[in-house]
């Protein structure tokens, strides 16, 4: 007998019938269905926690079926398929009994526990020719992952229950999956996707993070560590076109214990070896380039900094010739930014920099004077050259930041060097042959070693800071003259800016000043306030800069995709000129990162579903930036195939998001893919299943003090809009009382404000207060208990109501008082009230009072205010 749990056993029956259809639509030697049964299979197990022993190692026994296969062939053999025909006919009668009282029989159709012939470790060839920038991308941002697994790990040895440490070292280990499986680089897909497993486990409460799975945590960090190294001496040339063989058999076995809820033994550190060709080849000696950071520290520094700007122009550039492979000023524009390269490489003595770009130069010249014709190859180069000197910049910027200071930096050039050769010399660029496998690479990277002897070391590392911290350099520019400045310093300039309106505005609006009747210091106080403004304007816009930058990025995110995809997609660029604050541009990047990614990925179908559906073949991403009230406003736009509503009410209703009480609207509908785990994917994916993104995505734009909203027609594409504040320094914002404190609302998120009459009034059981507000009914918050602040009055028709939205949610908030609106200086309020709900800052008012700015998506946020309240 056991627990007659009636939504269980359901789940149970239901999951166990999809995976005998998924069986027995397979075939031997095909791997469809593989991945479901075995997503399928895990979730059985969850839920057969609470069932008889006989049924839980029914379970097992076909979770330890599909493992063979993923660990053998990786598809469906006969005897597999059998087994788990067998197993689902067994599981169906199994569940029965149970329900009956009858005896379980154990499940007979497992093969007999017999020493299985040990497993070869997985291999991997990568497509250099191919997948070459992108595996130059991949290794760049693999670094910053590690680093976060790393850091994560130290958190965990003494907070192991951290969410949100969980939820980092959950996402490292996601981007790899996503990132090995775009690149088809399996075991790597493999070995994130278990270890992604045990940390989704983990963070929803389901797996308690020990020692022996924090060793298993780094010990897959630092197989991913070998990886890049291996995956990056290809690059640079050294054994390119070779096996790596990939020892993750052992630590897969190790994972997948705890995920089957056993204990596993001590691992041995992983040895990464790469089985090469005998090939016989000249050796090829490269530069080493090491750095004088005492010396040439700020020059370093200013040459890092120049250097991005050009390598945003070879990036862009090349994207522009691909179609207008002639257009002489974009061959222009490429010529002069390695031109600049090569100067500035020859001043710092950075010579492989310099003959590189060198070289690089000279095709463009002979292109841009018709001597020679741009085809694939002749860009294949030029974009090669770019990563190259992408990772240079980088290597050099870690160095003067402090990071193996001093040490020296191998430069991989020469093979790029001698195709560019043949191409400048009349020949024909073509990759340079390397081993049997695979040609060499089209791409380069910087490969440091180790550092150099502590004595050279030191002095080196001093050097670095000192650099960066030095006065600003002036250089001639276009339409005037433009000065580079510490951005502390203009920081600071600002603040004391900010400082000086409040001061300003407090003599203004000081009693004893307002009392003295002189028409002249009225005068003279008005031009005061006029100067003070104006002044704060211009300081204002220090800190302001185009967001083209960051646009452009997107265009090449927009190609790799879609490329790797077989789709054809285009972004189509507007408004690349507008400007923001430059920490919302750096803060904006990696939330437009995914979401343009998604809707190249999950919007823009394949080429013959849109020409079936009388589409273009071409699908559109328009990304567009203007300002609107006030505000600045972001749009990402697709033609793809749109936000299902239905859909997605169905999925959040499965998985528990919502209830069958809940009435959504479709852009209520619309904001659920907001939600922190939820995904319309049927199975984990390299690329999607999860639900991880969107809800940082959210996060992130609301820490920005903005919001984003959703419109979306089924089968025309759906547009993403995102509204931002034009500074983070300055809020506009309406200011309120509430008894006798002083609150400010970011006019952002105001909708409206008005008096209710009694009839708008009503109370919905288990929702409590609601408003009809324009036939729709929004949650009433007495703002007063939840400040615990004594009201002027606890009547809302006496008061105020604001309504504030976020994501299409509402919510009436009762105010005493509505005094005005006004710019206000944001402040922090410290440690004290970080945790305080639904408050961004304060900020001084006209009459020396500090007022309490409110976070309104926050406080839209809350499920619960009477909890919130007594918290």
């Amino acid at each position: 007998m056991f627990n007659r749990d009636i939504a269980t056993l359901n789940r149970i029956s239901d999951t166990v019938g999809k995976i005998s259809l998924e069986v027995a639509l397979a075939q031997p030697g095909k791997d469809f269905g593989l991945l479901p049964v075995n997503c399928m299979l895990l979730e059985l197990k969850d839920a057969a926690a609470k069932l008889p022993p006989e049924i839980n190692a029914g379970v097992k026994s076909a979770l330890a079926c599909v493992d063979r296969v993923f660990e053998t062939t990786g598809i469906f053999d006969e005897a597999s398929i059998k087994q788990l025909t067998d197993w689902s006919n067994w599981m169906n009668g199994a569940v029965l009994d149970g329900l009956n009282d009858r005896p379980i029989k154990r499940f007979a159709g497992a093969p007999a526990a017999a020493p299985t012939a040990p497993q070869a470790e997985a291999e991997l060839v990568l497509d250099i020719a191919s997948d070459g920038e992108l595996l130059v991308e991949f290794c760049s941002e693999s670094q910053e992952h590690l680093q976060n697994i790393e850091q994560g790990v130290l958190v965990l040895e003494t907070k192991p229950d951290d969410a949100e440490t969980l939820s980092t070292i959950f996402r490292a280990f996601h981007t790899f999956k996503g990132g090995a499986g775009l690149l088809n680089l399996l075991p790597i897909k493999d070995l994130a996707h278990e270890l992604e497993t045990i940390l989704d486990l983990a963070r929803t409460a389901k797996l308690t993070v020990n020692k022996e799975i924090i060793d298993l945590i780094l010990a897959g960090g630092d197989t991913f560590k070998r990886f890049i190294d291996a995956i990056r001496g290809q690059l640079g040339g050294q054994n390119a076109g070779a096996v790596i063989c990939v020892p993750t058999l052992e630590l897969l076995l190790q994972v997948r214990v705890i995920t089957t809820g056993g204990k596993p033994a001590a691992t041995a550190a992983p040895k990464l070896t790469v089985a090469t060709e005998t090939v016989v080849s000249e050796p090829v000696t490269e530069s080493v380039l090491v750095l004088d950071l005492a010396g040439d520290g700020e020059l370093l520094v200013e040459f890092c900094t120049e250097s991005h700007e050009h390598l945003q122009n070879i990036e862009q550039g090349v994207l522009v010739l691909e179609t207008k492979p002639d257009d002489a000023d974009t061959l222009s524009t490429i010529f002069r930014a390695f031109h600049t390269f090569k100067g500035g490489a020859g001043l710092l003595n950075l010579l492989p920099i310099k003959e590189l770009a060198h070289e690089l130069e000279t095709i463009l010249d002979l292109a841009r004077t018709h001597k020679l014709a741009v085809d694939k190859s002749i860009i294949d180069l030029i974009l090669a050259g770019g990563d190259t000197f992408k990772q240079f910049i980088n290597e050099i910027g870690g160095q003067t930041k402090g990071r193996n200071a001093g040490a020296e930096i191998r430069v991989p050039t020469q093979d790029l060097l001698s195709r560019v050769r043949v191409v400048s010399n009349g020949g024909t660029a073509k990759p340079a042959a390397a081993a049997k496998v695979a040609s060499a690479p089209t791409q380069n990277t910087v490969a440091p070693v180790a550092p150099a002897a502590p004595v050279a070391a030191a002095p080196a590392k001093k050097a670095a800071p000192k650099a960066a911290a030095k006065a600003p350099v002036a250089e001639k520019a276009a339409g005037g003259s433009v000065v580079k400045v510490d951005t502390l310093k203009l920081d600071l300039l600002i603040d004391l800016v900010g400082e000086m309106v409040i001061a300003q505005s407090q003599v203004s609006q000081d009693e004893d000043v307002t009392a003295i009747e002189s028409q002249r210091l009225t005068r003279n106080l008005a031009q005061l306030g006029r100067i003070t403004k104006e002044l704060q304007r211009n300081a204002m816009s220090l800190r302001m800069v185009p967001i083209r930058s960051t646009f452009q990025k997107m265009t090449r995110l927009v190609r790799d995709v879609s490329s790797k995809q077989g789709k054809q997609a285009e972004l189509i660029l507007h408004g690349e000129d507008t400007e923001l604050d430059r920490t919302i541009v750096e803060e904006i990047s990696d939330p437009l990162i995914h979401m343009i990614r998604n809707s190249v990925d999950h919007g823009v179908e394949q080429p013959d579903v849109r020409l079936a559906a009388g589409k273009s073949p071409v699908g559109a991403v328009h990304l567009s930036a203007f300002h609107q009230g006030g505000n600045i406003v972001i749009q990402i736009r697709d033609d793809g195939r749109g936000l299902n509503p239905e859909k997605l009410k169905s999925k959040a209703l499965e998985r528990g998001v919502i209830t069958e009480k809940d009435r959504l609207s479709d852009k209520e509908a619309f904001a659920l893919i907001f939600a922190a785990g939820f995904s319309t994917a049927e199975v984990v994916t390299e690329i999607s299943g999860r639900g991880v993104g969107m809800d940082v995505v959210r996060r992130n734009i609301e820490k920005l003090r903005g919001k984003i909203d959703i419109e979306s027609v089924l089968g025309h594409g759906t547009t993403f809009t995102i509204s931002l504040p034009l500074t983070m320094a300055i809020i506009d914002g309406l200011i309120v009382t509430i008894g006798e404190q002083r609150f400010i609302l970011p006019t952002l998120s105001v909708r409206e404000s008005f008096r209710p009459t009694k009839e708008m009034l009503t109370t919905v059981h288990e929702k409590g207060e609601m408003v009809n507000v324009r036939g729709r009914l929004s949650p009433l918050l007495r703002m007063y208990e939840f400040y615990d602040v004594k009201p002027r009055t606890t009547d809302p028709t006496e008061a105020l109501l604001v309504v504030v939205d976020n994501n299409g949610e509402t919510r009436c908030l009762m105010v005493d008082q509505l005094l005005g609106k006004q710019e206000v200086v944001i402040k922090s309020l410290g440690e004290t009230f970080k945790k305080a709900p639904a408050i961004a800052g304060g900020a001084i008012l006209g009459d020396g009072r500090v007022g309490l700015i409110i976070d309104a998506n926050s406080l839209v946020s809350l499920r619960n205010l009477n909890k919130a309240i007594a918290a």
